[in-house]
């Protein structure tokens, strides 16, 4: 009898590890789905001559906002990835204020279209392929997303831990604390990065077009002086 206790111990201790196992297999496995689908646009991205990163928010396992760069098509420095996609979901959201207004919900009305996209930040996993940088770790954390999965590290603006942690620092006017996971890709992540960074941004400012007719100034002197 004893050694039959042993044996049903043994059996369900396996049991609770393979279980465990099969979990942390399945989480990677769908971390690897999302991370692909923030990929594609981060090589969108990158066709479209942009820094390339793309990211996405996923609720209940479906896309609910997805953004990619779009800082030198709008010739603006906010609109990283993660802007775009926060204001993506937005789109696809009411806002707290529409029930105050009165308006009416849709005739095939189902429990999504009942949230809002307050609601929705506060469940939704964001899947980015580089560390937010300072300024998008914090305007997630002050939307409640309570978890980003990111490609690779951020080391020049990285805000979760890679240059400054604001993601978890005590910063109650932020919100919540927000939980940054390392996902998979980096290296395809990173890979994206340096192709960008191999060629040239048409759109960069020129910081050395001063220098530059300085150099011709000095080089027309030194010809002038050697035709004397």
């Amino acid at each position: 009898m004893q050694m039959a206790e042993e044996t049903m111990y043994v059996n369900t201790a396996d049991k609770c590890l393979s279980n465990g196992f099969e979990v942390v297999e399945s989480k990677l496995s769908e971390h690897c789905i999302w991370m692909h689908e923030a990929l594609d646009l981060a090589s969108e991205a990158l066709e479209a001559g942009e820094v390339p990163v793309g990211c996405i928010f996923v609720y209940n396992s479906e896309i609910v906002g997805c953004g990619r760069n779009r800082v030198n098509e709008t010739r603006n420095a906010t609109r990283h990835a993660e802007m775009v996609a926060i204001d993506d979901l937005r789109k696809h959201f009411s806002s707290a204020g529409d029930n105050l207004l009165g308006s009416e919900p849709p005739a095939d009305d189902c429990e999504t279209s009942r949230l809002t996209a307050d609601d929705v930040f506060r469940s939704a996993t964001l899947f980015v392929t580089c560390e937010p940088c300072i300024m998008c770790t914090a305007a997630l954390r002050i939307l409640h997303v309570p978890t980003v999965v990111y490609g690779c590290a951020n080391e020049r603006f990285g805000g979760c831990g890679s240059v400054v942690n604001i993601a978890s620092d005590k910063l109650p006017s932020l919100g919540p604390e927000l939980i940054c996971l390392r996902g998979p890709f980096a290296e395809k992540s990173i890979d994206l990065l340096k192709s960008f960074y191999k060629g040239e941004n048409p759109n960069a400012p020129c910081p050395k077009r001063k220098n530059l007719v300085q150099e011709q100034t000095v080089a027309s002197g030194e010809l002038c002086n050697s035709c004397e």
